[in-house]
This record gives structure tokens, sequence and C-alpha cells, in this order.
């Protein structure tokens, strides 16, 4: 169980420094300033009070990402000379202790701020993505949110069983809030001068926050890449769960061979859903793939001999349709055709072993019985659960507010993309908030000003290992280029090395646009593609 839970999570925890590059336009301003290593003087945002300050010079040299259960560590190389300054805040009244990160680079600052966000129910970083920013020549900040790690919910409810308010406002948004308002406060402090550009960078959980900084704190950043965003995720978190559910309630648990089956079907059924055979589902929207059709195959499982069954071939149908209510009213999006269906229907053994972020959910956050199988709810009581967080906690952490007005007055821009074949948060529910934006907001174009959303065909939850579609080669270097020099990506440049040694790039086009084959050229390359506008 343990093996496996440490493999899907290596998707959705922070990405190394390959994911952080510097962008081409981030360079050093003449004269940068060595920052002073002290602990500055700092004004405590309302409501809260600054429990104490340190400031630490730190030497040039490897750094050391611990080991975080469940993530090994790591060890990032190069990082520059730095000053490593920490906050500790606290609301009075609520027994809260979050703590604030600012690092500051000793030479070569490129004059912006960059605050990176978390990943699963770990509120920012543990030192990975702060030491890439400062690589690339950006001060840097995050926050723990005065929450715990990645599947760690010990925090969410009291002594007496309620939810922990306090700490539950904290990681869904007020703590990032702070994060901007004392890092800006730091780094002006230590430079002598303000940052000239502030932005905030983070995928999943990390683009949920940056969601919810545009939607609430709409002048904290200037530029905000948030990809793969947990937002709705009062009603996603519940859906990625029913995978388990539709097993257990039909009695069938299809191993990873049998699942990687169904999804091989598809997209040789839809490969040609983009004009061109590449082993990528361009458009899973428009694949009418029916399970059924692989009902009496034979495959190899490991050298076993398996016949797929038509109980089989009914669990994908209810995985892809996604959850629905006893009347049939469709809940909420299902695991995208073509994604990794065993990510969230986990089975080990024959023994169901549920995805732990949605699990825990459920079980802590909306039924408050921690140690309840999420595994075993009923359909009635899965539907109750999916209304019942909705409405306890859409307002709390939906983060799905289509009023965006405040953040396009601000001047700010946000930058967006995600894979569709994305396992754990399906993109779907992505592109229907931008079209919700749109309707508040007065249409494609008005939108396009200031939020642009891309989606990259074949490509899975942020981009993780053993992806195989294309993801971008540096989304924060497009929007610092929108942001700064009003250069509007209209494609962002994406590429994957396939297990043989390809390298296949690709423009990922500005939603609600489509890339097609042209007909003509190397389906490995990007020049061979166009972006179409495709009917909703």
């Amino acid at each position: 169980m343990m093996k496996r839970i440490l493999a899907v999570l290596a998707t959705v925890l922070p990405l190394t420094a390959a994911v952080h590059l510097p962008p081409a336009s981030a360079a050093t301003p003449p004269g940068a300033a060595a920052p002073r290593c002290a602990a500055p003087p700092l004004r405590a945002p309302a409501g809260t009070r600054v429990e104490s300050v340190t400031a630490e010079s730190v030497a040039a040299g490897d750094v050391v990402v611990p080991p975080i259960p469940p993530q090994d560590g790591y060890t990032v190389p190069g990082v520059p000379a730095r000053c490593e300054v920490t906050v500790t805040l606290t609301h009075p009244g609520a027994d809260d202790h979050a703590r604030i990160q600012v690092w500051l680079p000793a030479s070569g600052w490129n004059g912006r701020l960059q605050t990176v966000g978390g990943s699963a129910y770990a509120a920012g970083d543990y030192g990975g993505q702060l030491a890439a920013a400062v690589q690339g020549g950006y001060a840097a900040a995050t926050t723990d949110a005065g929450v715990s790690t990645y599947t760690d919910v010990s925090w969410a409810l009291t002594a007496e069983g309620a939810i922990n308010r306090p700490l539950l406002e904290n990681f869904a948004s007020r703590s990032e809030h702070e994060t901007a308002v004392l890092a800006k406060q730091v780094v002006s402090g230590a430079y002598g001068r303000p940052a000239a550009h502030a932005y905030f960078n983070g995928c999943s959980t990390g683009g949920r926050q940056g969601y919810m900084e545009a939607q609430r704190h709409p002048d904290d950043y200037d530029g905000i890449a948030a990809h793969a965003p947990a937002i709705s995720w009062d009603a996603f978190e519940v859906a990625t769960l029913w995978p388990q559910v539709a097993m257990a309630q039909s009695h069938t648990y299809p191993t990873k061979c049998e699942f990687d089956a169904f999804t091989a079907a598809a997209v040789t059924a839809c490969d040609l859903t983009d004009g061109a055979k590449d082993g990528v589902i361009g458009d899973p929207a428009a694949c009418d793939y029916d399970p059924r059709r692989l009902i009496g195959t034979r495959i190899d499982c490991d050298g076993v001999p398996t016949t797929i069954t038509a109980a089989d071939a009914a669990v994908v149908r209810e995985i892809w349709d996604g959850p629905r209510s006893g009347r049939g009213t469709k809940l909420w999006y299902g695991t995208p055709v073509g994604a990794d269906l065993s990510a969230l229907a986990g089975v080990e053994d024959g023994i169901a072993q549920p995805f732990p972020v949605p699990a825990a959910w459920v079980t802590t956050f909306v039924r408050k019985h921690p140690a309840e199988d999420a595994t075993k709810l009923s359909y009635a009581e899965y539907e109750k659960a999916f209304r019942q967080s909705r409405a306890e906690f859409g307002g709390v952490i939906g983060t799905d507010d289509p009023d965006l007005s405040g953040f396009r007055r601000s001047g700010g821009k946000l930058l967006s993309w995600q894979g569709l074949a994305d396992q754990y948060i399906p993109a779907a529910g992505t592109a229907a908030y931008r079209d919700r934006v749109e309707d508040r907001m007065g249409g494609a174009g008005r939108v396009d000003d200031f939020y642009r959303l891309f989606l990259a065909p074949g490509t899975d939850h942020c981009a993780g290992p053993g992806n195989t579609g294309a993801a971008p080669t540096d989304p924060l270097g497009a929007l610092v280029d929108w942001v700064e020099h009003g250069k509007a990506p209209d494609t962002l440049p994406a590429a994957v090395t396939r297990a043989d040694g390809r390298t296949v790039t690709r423009d990922l086009c500005r939603y609600p646009r489509v890339s097609r084959y042209t007909g003509r050229g190397d389906v490995d390359e990007a020049s061979s593609f166009r972006c179409v506008l495709r009917r909703r």
C-alpha cells in the first residue's frame, strides 16, 4: 500500500528546479544590491501578531530538502548564497502559528519576488522550489499556513471533533495573502527598495492558491502562474473518490493492467481527433469510445492471461462519466479519457487503495470520522457527502468565484495550463470555470486581456514523473513577458522527451482553441500543427 501511495503522490508533490527554470526575460538589473541580512521591523497584517522574525546568512551550495512523508528527500545543487528570513505569525485567539520563509539572493537579485505554492494538504514548499527561484534570481517566499504536510490532516478537527476553522481558513486563503504582505516588506527592508514586480507560482494546491489570490486579494501580485488548479475544491475532492465508490458498489476491482488496456484502446480509437496519429488524444471531449467494445478481449497481465468482462467495462464507464446523483444528475466531471485510471481507482492485491487526498477530505473534513473507510460509502452516502461538502465548504475553499473584476482593475495577469490527461483534477472543471468567468465578465476577448488558459493534450497532473505529453517549457517566463512587456501569449511552447529518446514539441493553444494537424510535416514537430477554434 505505501509503495503505491508514494508512487502516485510523486506526481502532485513539488517538482524540482526543472519546473522553475529562470525565464529568459529575468535579467538582473544593473547595480542590484546585496540584501541587509537582519530581522526587519514588520507591520503585522490586520488581525495578526508577529511572534518572531529571524534572519540567517547561508553560503552558496546544495539545498537538502528533507524527507517529508510520503516524499523522499532530495538535493538541489548549486544554490546561490542568500539570506533566509523566517517570520512566525499568529491570529490572536486562534492558537495558530503560521511560518513564512523569504529567501533573498545575496547577489544577482533580478528585482522580482516569486511566492511558491503548496501541494495536497501542504500549504507551501520545503526548500526545493525556493531554491529554484533563487537560482533564477528571484527573492522567494512560501508559507506553511500553520498546518502540516502533504497527507497529514491531523490539524483538521478540534479535540471536540469540530472543524478547526482558523487553520482551515489559513490553508484556504488567509495565510497566502499574509505571505504576500509580509514578503514584500521583507524584500523592501532588505534591499532598500521594493520588488519591481511580484509573482505567484504554483501547481495543484499551489494553482488553487493562485486563483484564490486573484479572486480575494487582487492587488497582491502582478502576475499569477497557477497550473492544474485545485479549484472547486469542495466539489472535485469528493468527485475524485467516485472511482472507489463505483468499484465498491459493483464489487468489481480491475487491476492496473486491465485499466491500462481500456486507456490504450481509447487512445487508439481517438488518436485522430487532432488529425495526427501520435499516440495522444488531442481532444478528449471529442472521444466517444465505448469501453464495452473491449468486453471479451484477452490481454496479458504480467504473464497471466486475463479476459475483460462486462463488469470491468461498466466500472470504466462510470469512472469516465463521473459521479451522478441517485436521479442521474451529473455532480462533477469524471477521470478524462486517456488519463491513468489507476491513480484514483487504485487496487492492490484485490484491496481498494483510495488516493489519500480525497479520502481524507471526505472522512475527516466532511464526515468528521478520520478512521472511517472511505471506500465503503454507499451511493446514497456518497451523494450526501458531496452535497454536504459543497454546502459547508464552498464559501471557504471552493475557490471558484468567477468575478475577477478586482484582479482586472489591478492590472494583474493570470496564466494557467493543465494537462488534458490530468489523472487527479479533471481539466474540464478548469475549463468550465474559465467559461463562467467569460459569462460574468463580458466574453472571451475581454477575459483574454488578463486571464489565459492553455490545455496540454496527453499531459498528466503537473507534468509529473512518467508524463508522456508535451508540457510548457517556461510558463513563468511567458507570464513575466506578459506582465512586463505586454506580450500576451497566444500559444505556450511545450515539449516532452519520450522513453524512446524522441523529443516531441507542441505549441499549446489558448483556450478554447485546440490543436489540429495541418496534414503534412513531422507529427513530432509543433510546426506541423495549428490552433483552431473548437465549437463548444
